[in-house]
This record gives structure tokens, C-alpha cells and sequence, in this order.
């Protein structure tokens, strides 16, 4: 399998994760940047141009609340997990570690056979 192909999987199996994890790290609030270095401290590297859409969305989506708050000399805007968002969270949350768990052992038994 080329470099690229392998490439290729591993984004569309991180696509399905953002949500969640920005939907996680957004239970206290974040401006743009500090979520991006808090996720990436968590080991997830996001670029810019896929965070930052993804959060409006999400804010368009009435899952986060926004806000504009003075910081280190300029506004930025602040998002945080919204009533909905919680909820939504909760229950992806479940969805996924219940795929996980499955999944889990649906590999663990190929890796016994081989």
C-alpha cells in the first residue's frame, strides 16, 4: 500500500473524531487557538483550515455558544459547549466508545487468528 493511499485512510478515520474531540474540549471555553493547542497538546493536530470551519458550523449548528471577550490586548472570540452541544456530546460520546469497544474486538480476534 503506497504512503499516499495510507494517508489517505488515516484522515477519513480522524475526520469522524473531530467533532467529538472539539465538542470535548469545548466544555470550557476556547478562543481559535487555545482549542488548537489544547487538542494538539492532547495529541491531535488539526490545521487551521479544518478547525476553524468546523467550529462554525458547530456554532451555526446551535452546539456552541460564542462570545467576544477582551484578551492580551485584542477581542477574540470565546466558544463553549452549548445545553445542546452537552447533549449531543453525551450521546457520541456513548456512540463511540461503544464502536470503539466493538471494533476493538472485532480486531483483537483477526490478530488471534493470524
Amino acid at each position: 500500500m503506497s504512503e499516499e493511499h495510507l494517508d489517505k485512510l488515516r484522515q477519513e478515520l480522524r475526520r469522524g473524531i473531530l467533532v467529538l474531540a472539539v465538542l470535548g474540549s469545548l466544555r470550557q471555553p476556547h478562543y481559535g487557538y487555545s482549542l488548537r493547542k489544547q487538542l494538539q497538546n492532547a495529541g491531535l493536530d488539526i490545521d487551521e483550515g479544518t478547525l476553524y470551519p468546523l467550529v462554525r458550523r458547530l456554532a451555526d449548528q446551535g452546539l456552541l455558544s460564542s462570545e467576544w471577550q477582551q484578551g492580551e490586548g485584542r477581542e477574540r472570540r470565546y466558544y463553549q459547549l452549548s445545553p445542546e452541544g452537552a447533549v449531543l456530546l453525551e450521546s457520541l460520546t456513548a456512540e463511540w466508545q461503544a464502536l470503539n469497544n466493538h471494533v476493538g474486538k472485532i480486531v483483537e480476534v483477526d490478530r488471534a487468528i493470524n
